[in-house]
Parts: structure tokens; C-alpha cells; sequence
């Protein structure tokens, strides 16, 4: 199944951006500005990211047929990465130093962003993040649009916690090995027992990237639900481990009336070719979803079903992190007249841009972004039930306060000029603007 998919990615994504890709280097650097972008197309990311380099084509398309960006055609420059994390940072300079590109838009995994921020500070340039993340950062080169864990992790144990989500009192925190799922958990995992969860009542595990032998570890969870207390799974699994791992509760007919999953990297994508038949009722935890009904999203599915030339390609929540965050850099830069780095991280605070789902995002001090917060259900047709909602908009937090080593620190690029401000202390702990 992992081989039909990333096929099918692979054939949908060439047809899609066939139009418009050009050679590197194709028109002279004066010409154009250039927009680099740092996704895996290859390796078990691609499975997730190959979306996001489609939909940053399109709105670079879309851009240039308003005219560009202060008076020059904006042009696109594609790397792969190929889900290799030291190559993330190799194509970032690539990008950077020989496109010589005015900012990069990119990365999924923590792992390829931590690999990528040494580079964005020496050459100080911009990239904007599109995907959760575990929050316990904040950097004056990378602007945030994904969720901080206080816009999706946390909302959703609350949810599974209330009556309307069943009242869950076992927890089972599932992910794969390696910086969000681990830094996520770890937050989860003190939120619940400031909650009064004991810690019997919490099983944390982790596998590889790319594990495909659920069997064992499937079984465990279903043990561990067996003993006589509501019980749901915190899933932090990332890319193409998704699929054997939902085929694998439907193997041991573990329903989500039983044993409920709601998981933070499994969107409409994810979702897309699988039999989601054995998944009804599990749940996802995002900022967007597709089947939200709002004249922009629908704008936006019209535009994307023309750009592809398919009707099926479906949308997901880092999509919509792209769309805000681009939006916000082409504000920012005819705000700041230029495209110079300096210029621009200064002018991107304030700045703010409709999101998909009817509200309006602001890009915060902080570099995070305001959201709202959905859990949804899974349907069979791989789309979601929206079932519950944050009353407005959430400002990201990327400071965890259940942490004792982070609940005093405070991210402000505009006022403090600092990312890790401690205010028992009142100093900046790393490096100021």
C-alpha cells in the first residue's frame, strides 16, 4: 500500500505542477524574486509534504497573475530533501546562497526544522513553518503557522477529558521516535497528572519512522484498554507509519467507540486512499478542516481542484498554514517595501490575513500565529465531522507552562527583541534581536 500511494503522489504531483515549473536560474535573479521550497518528495515524508510543495506553486501562480510582489513576477525554486534531515540543511543553504532565494517555506518533520534553523540564523533569511509542532522554540528567522501544542494537543485531551468526548481517564501517547512526539508527550504527559491522572493510567511508546509491524504493539494498546477505564490514544505518528497502523486497529477490531484515537499528523491526505471504513469515529485534531464550510475555503478547494486538473486532490490543515503564512510574507514585504530579511521579520509581526475557516489570523511577537481549534471525526470518505471547536481564535503559545524548565519564559520580537525571555529573572536567555 505504501508503494501505490507514493506512486499515485508522485504521478499527481508531476501532472500538477508541469505548467509552471521552470528551469533554475531560468530568468536573471534581477527579474525575479525567488521563493524557495523545502519539501520531501521522496522518503516517508513525501506521503505529506509533495501537497504542500503543489499548493506553495499554486499560490505563487495565483500571486503572479495579480501582477507579483512589488512590481516582479515571484519565481519558484524546488529542492527535495528526500525525508533526509542533514540533506534539509544542505538544500536550505542551497537555497539561500546559490538561488539566492528571499525566503523558503517548508519542512514537516521537528527533526528537519531543528536541522534547518542554524543555517536560517547564519544567513539570516526567512522560513515559514506550516506544521505542528511541540512548541519549546521560538526563532527570530522562522515565522510559526502550524499549531502550537496550546492550539491542537492540549485542546484535544481536554475535549477527550469532557463528557461530549467520553470522559477518558486511560491514556495511551503514541508516536514516532524521534523530537515532536517525544517534547509533545512530555508536555502531555505533565498536563494529565496536573490534571490528577496517575501515572499507571499514562502508557507512552514509541517506534521508527516508517514501522510497519503493528501487530505487537496494537495489541498492547488493546490490553491496556481492557481494564476497566474509558481509554483513548494521543497519536504523534508521522508520515506513511499512518497507514499500517490504521489497518492494524481494524485488524484487531479496535473501534473508536471502544478505544478512541485522535492523532495530530492524520489529515484528509493521510486519509486519501485508505479504507476508512474501520476508522469511523476516530478522531483528528487540526486548525482546518475540508469539509468546513466558508465562501473562502470554497474559493480555495475551486482553486486548487483548476490547479491540479483533479477534482479528487483533496486539502488539509498545513495547506491552509501555507496559504496564511504566504499571504502574511506578501503583506509584510509590500508593508516593508523590500525584500531583505531584516525588513521583512520586522514588519511581519501585526500583520494580518483571513484564514480559511472565517476568522482573521494574526502573525504575533511571538512569530506564532492566532488559530481556531477543531477536533474532527473521520468519515467514510475520508473527510471529517467537525464536532467541537474553540469559541474564537487561539494565540499560539510556544512556551509550555506544565513545563517547570519553560512555565516562566515568554517569546517577543517586538518589545523584548527575545525568544526566551525568563520574567522571573527579567533576562533574555539566548540570543537577542
Amino acid at each position: 500500500m505504501k508503494v501505490t500511494r507514493r506512486t499515485l503522489l508522485g504521478g499527481i504531483a508531476a501532472a500538477a505542477t508541469a505548467p509552471i515549473m521552470m528551469p533554475r536560474f531560468a530568468l536573471a535573479a534581477e527579474d525575479t524574486i525567488k521563493v524557495g521550497i523545502l519539501h520531501s518528495l521522496s522518503g516517508t515524508m513525501a506521503i505529506s509534504e509533495t501537497t504542500l510543495k503543489d499548493v506553495m506553486l499554486m499560490l505563487i501562480a495565483e500571486q503572479n497573475a495579480k501582477g507579483g510582489v512589488l512590481g516582479k513576477k515571484l519565481e519558484p525554486v524546488v529542492v527535495d530533501p528526500a525525508s533526509n534531515w542533514p540533506l534539509f540543511a544542505e538544500k536550505a543553504r542551497e537555497l539561500i546562497s546559490q538561488d539566492h532565494c528571499a525566503v523558503v517555506f517548508g519542512c514537516w518533520t521537528s527533526v528537519s526544522r531543528k536541522s534547518v534553523l542554524p543555517v536560517f540564523k547564519e544567513l539570516d533569511n526567512i522560513l515559514f513553518y506550516p506544521v505542528q509542532y511541540e512548541g519549546q522554540e521560538s526563532e527570530r528567522n522562522v515565522f510559526y503557522t502550524g499549531a502550537a501544542p496550546n492550539q491542537q494537543a492540549i485542546p484535544a485531551v481536554d475535549y477527550l477529558m469532557s463528557a461530549d468526548g467520553g470522559s477518558v481517564k486511560r491514556w495511551v501517547l503514541e508516536g514516532t521516535d524521534y523530537v515532536y512526539p517525544r517534547t509533545t508527550n512530555k508536555i502531555l504527559e505533565a498536563y494529565l497528572k496536573s490534571k490528577g491522572v496517575p501515572a499507571e493510567d499514562i502508557m507512552i511508546n514509541y517506534t521508527p519512522f516508517s514501522f510497519s509491524d503493528w501487530q505487537t504493539e496494537v495489541s498492547k494498546i488493546k490490553a491496556f484498554g481492557s481494564a476497566g477505564k474509558k481509554t483513548a490514544v494521543v497519536s504523534t505518528i508521522n508520515g506513511d507509519a499512518n497507514v499500517p497502523f490504521y489497518k492494524e486497529l481494524g485488524n484487531q477490531g479496535i473501534k473508536a467507540e471502544d478505544i478512541p484515537v485522535v492523532a495530530f499528523s492524520v489529515g484528509e491526505e493521510e486519509l486519501a486512499g485508505l479504507d476508512t471504513k474501520p476508522l469511523v469515529g476516530h478522531l483528528a485534531a487540526w486548525n482546518y478542516f475540508e469539509s468546513i464550510k466558508t465562501p473562502e475555503n470554497t474559493t480555495f478547494i475551486d482553486a486548487w481542484h483548476k490547479f491540479t486538473g483533479n477534482p479528487k486532490r483533496v486539502t488539509n490543515d498545513p495547506m491552509e498554514a501555507h496559504y496564511i503564512g504566504f499571504n502574511m510574507w506578501v503583506k509584510a514585504v509590500e508593508k516593508a517595501g523590500t525584500t531583505k530579511a531584516d525588513a521583512v521579520i520586522d514588519a511581519l509581526p501585526g500583520i494580518k490575513t483571513p484564514n480559511l475557516t472565517g476568522g482573521v489570523s494574526e502573525m504575533l511577537p511571538n512569530h506564532h500565529i492566532s488559530k481556531p481549534v477543531y477536533i474532527g471525526e473521520i468519515r467514510e470518505d475520508g473527510q471529517f465531522d467537525v464536532v467541537w471547536q474553540t469559541k474564537g481564535l487561539v494565540p499560539g503559545q510556544p512556551w509550555s507552562p506544565y513545563l517547570p524548565e519553560s512555565k516562566d519564559l515568554v517569546s517577543d520580537w517586538v518589545t523584548l527583541k527575545c525568544g526566551n525571555y525568563d520574567t522571573v529573572k527579567k533576562v533574555c536567555l539566548g540570543t537577542k534581536a
